[in-house]
């Protein structure tokens, strides 16, 4: 039974006697506004990289290490952030982040070396990972009856919110070069979130209601530190030595090209092993679960442009909704909206129907509407809808895997705790470079869209017959 605060309503504390910035509703429209601003961190990536290929001559897949590398240090630092956040607030971790943001984007504006974009990525990653970790964590903590609605819309900010500048990045890209639409961005992005960071509150003792679970959500009444979940420090900064160790062995040897693939065997074989044995082992289901998902949607991300080019329908105008739009500014323009709208709602059905139920219509649809993709891609109009469709079912891992860790193991380190589980994202971007080998090697995209297809069957299949039964049993021995 939970004991209904002061000033609730719809089981959502309102802070009797605060201020209005420390309330559950201002908090995240505070969160999705800092969401929003680094959405094109990630999404708009992809409309730089026709130009940058073009302006330097190097290849492809050797220009979209540099999106690697953004999203393995935006997603793999998040659990150190999350961990400032649950310790000292979401103010210093956002301000500290919105600058890094910025100096990112203005390092890639003056880049002329592979070498600088690699570490102009890498210092926007890192910021743009204290952005969005400190949101999601926040809003898991402000709502606990409704943690997937908020973590959704909070992650819709960061699916849909370059949706905005989808046809501004390209227009200063055609017109002033990509240069400037990385100074300029860059600049007026990170300044947004600086100002936000002074605006954000984690909630207090009594500003929220206690946990209570219900027949379809089942949550835990246990915290959870995250040495529990994953097993002791020690062990882990051994493991991370052995790694690193690992990759400069190999850069030495001059197989720097499979680094990224040893890492992410590495993290799944060996770091599962870990959790499995010191840990909580339902995690490592989580994990392999959001890594094979997750890969499929960045690979898209990442390539959408390429994608179309080689497919020849890029610039074909395509007419749909009273609009018409090259097909890939319209499937650019699309994707990212239905990208945001998905994760509110599907968060929102799985408050009411289960997590894990979920997971197995979103995932079944991805695994479906990347299979269309690979059969009626080269038809412009199918690949705006295909394309559509693929986001759709995709991004709401961003608010069904956190709330599912939170529901797990507990919302007292629910920044560190989601962050931990976010970093199955950088290890799936790991993957990004192999797909445009496979790719060249091939001389079509076919046998990318089986591969990501086929693991979204997968991930679904786990959802309701492994994950759904195992979580009733891990929350049951826990309360």
């Amino acid at each position: 039974m939970t004991t209904k605060l002061a000033g609730t309503v719809d089981n959502e504390a309102v802070p009797t006697g605060g201020s209005f910035l420390a309330s559950p509703w201002t908090q995240l429209i505070i969160g999705v506004i800092g969401m929003v601003t680094i959405a094109n961190l990630q999404y708009g990536w992809t409309f730089f990289v026709p130009d940058i290929q073009k302006t330097f001559g190097w290849d492809r897949a050797s220009i979209q290490m540099a999106f690697t590398l953004f999203v393995l240090f935006e997603t793999w630092l998040v659990p150190i952030e999350g961990w400032f956040v649950d310790k000292y607030g979401p103010r210093i971790v956002v301000f500290a982040g919105g600058i890094l943001c910025g100096v990112g984007w203005v390092m890639n504006s003056a880049a002329t070396s592979l070498t600088e974009f690699y570490l102009a990525q890498i210092i926007a990653g890192i910021g743009a990972g204290g952005v969005y970790g400190t949101c999601i964590g926040n809003a898991l903590k402000w709502f606990p009856h409704r943690r997937g609605f908020a973590a959704g819309l909070t992650a819709a900010g960061f699916g849909a919110g370059s949706a905005l500048t989808v046809i501004p990045i390209q227009a200063a890209i055609k017109s002033g070069g990509f240069q400037t639409a990385f100074l300029h961005f860059g600049v007026g992005q990170g300044l947004i979130v600086c100002i936000i960071a002074f605006l954000m509150f984690a909630p207090k003792k009594g500003q929220v209601p206690e946990v209570a679970s219900n027949a379809a959500v089942i949550q835990s009444r246990r915290n959870f530190a995250p040495r529990e979940i994953i097993g002791p420090r020690r062990a882990w900064m051994i493991l991370a030595g052995a790694a690193l160790g690992g990759a400069l062995l190999m850069w030495a040897l001059g197989q720097q090209f499979y680094i990224p693939l040893a890492l992410a065997l590495f993290i799944l074989v060996v770091g599962s092993t870990m959790v499995w044995k010191l840990g909580q082992p339902i995690f490592a289901l989580m994990y392999f679960m959001f890594l094979i998902v997750g890969a499929g949607g960045l690979i898209v991300t990442a390539n959408l442009a390429s994608i179309s080019q080689d497919l020849k329908v890029a610039t074909i105008p395509v007419s749909l909704i009273g609009l018409t739009m090259p097909a890939l500014t319209f499937a650019a323009t699309i994707d990212r909206i239905l990208n945001g709208l998905t994760r509110p709602f599907f968060g929102w059905i799985s408050d009411m129907i289960g997590r894990e139920n979920t997971m197995f219509v979103a995932f079944s649809l991805e695994g479906i509407g990347i299979f269309m993709l690979y059969k009626l891609g080269a038809d412009p109009v199918w690949f705006v809808i295909l394309s559509g469709m693929v986001f759709f079912a995709w991004g709401e891992i961003y608010s069904l895997f956190p709330s599912t860790c939170t529901d797990t193991f507990g919302s007292m380190y629910a920044a560190t705790n989601a962050g931990l589980l976010y970093t199955a994202k950088g290890t799936a971007a790991l993957l990004i470079p192999y797909a445009s080998s496979i790719q060249k090697t091939t001389g079509s995209w076919d046998s990318v869209f089986l591969i990501a297809a086929g693991a979204n069957i997968l991930a679904a299949i786990l959802a309701i017959a492994v994950l759904k039964p195992w979580r009733q049993k891990v929350v049951a021995r826990n309360q």
